[in-house]
């Protein structure tokens, strides 16, 4: 005998937009110093965990090396970032460039989708485009012929509706901000179905989720006296999404 699942069994977790930059020079990082040149008006904050990669053919000795760090400072308006490897710690330092990179570039990336706990509920639905293949000149008889059809490019589009706080950390609140967020590039959501979690952290070869690269695309917002304040944010995969809607 199955079992149901019950609404509680989901999440959402997200990464915020603006925080993935994918085509990092050599010349972006220091030869002396802190300073890493990632772009300017991205979606990075102070304390975002991220991710340092460079490219295999990369040579790092006395440069700031690979790895998971948290964004200790980042300026908008220049687009320069430091990063350190413990939230509000000393700032990763390098006395050489790294060379070696060839055509290729080096990344820093939001490390993981995080949970977002003030969401009510969301929703994702899949469609697929038809295409039409009837052929002309079929023989008449005494029903009408069919329309014939073949299917098409798949789309989706979502919505999360999420709970207004007064804490401006809250991740709700950075998805709201982040519909009017210019550079969404990385902006992901990953909608558990059934979130099994083991010993604090989660199982994802128990669980069921998508995860959609997202463009987000709208905020609706609901202030009434009866209800907590809530605002409803719709989305459009940016990419195709990946499922995992099984147990293994």
């Amino acid at each position: 005998m199955s079992t149901v699942l019950s609404g509680t069994s989901g999440a959402l977790y997200y990464t915020p937009a603006g925080t993935s930059v994918t085509t990092l020079a050599a010349s972006a990082f220091p030869s002396t110093g802190s300073d890493i040149t990632v772009g300017a008006y991205l979606g990075f904050k102070v304390n975002d965990p991220v991710t340092l990669a460079y490219p295999a053919s990369a040579t790092v000795t006395n440069a700031i090396a690979a790895g998971a760090y948290f964004v200790k400072t980042y300026v908008a308006s220049t687009g320069v970032m430091t990063i350190s490897s413990t939230a509000g710690g000393s700032a990763a330092t390098a006395t050489a460039l790294p060379t070696g990179f060839g055509a290729l570039f080096a990344s820093i990336t939001y490390t993981a989708p995080e949970v977002v706990g003030a969401v009510r509920e969301w929703s994702f639905e899949i469609t697929r485009a038809e295409i039409d293949v009837t052929t002309i000149g079929q023989e008449a008889g005494q029903y009408t012929p069919f329309r014939t059809y073949i299917p098409g490019f798949a789309d989706g589009s979502g919505s999360a509706t999420v709970y207004t706080t007064d804490d401006d950390t809250n991740l709700s609140s950075r998805m709201i901000e982040d519909v009017i967020q210019r550079q969404q590039s990385g902006a992901t959501m990953k909608l558990y179905i059934d979130r099994v979690v083991a010993s604090g952290t989660i199982d994802d070869t128990a669980s069921r989720s998508i995860t959609v690269p997202v463009i987000l695309t709208s905020a609706s917002l609901t202030v009434n006296p009866d209800d907590g304040q809530s605002v409803e944010i719709a989305f459009r995969p940016s990419s195709a999404p990946t499922f995992d809607l099984s147990k293994s």
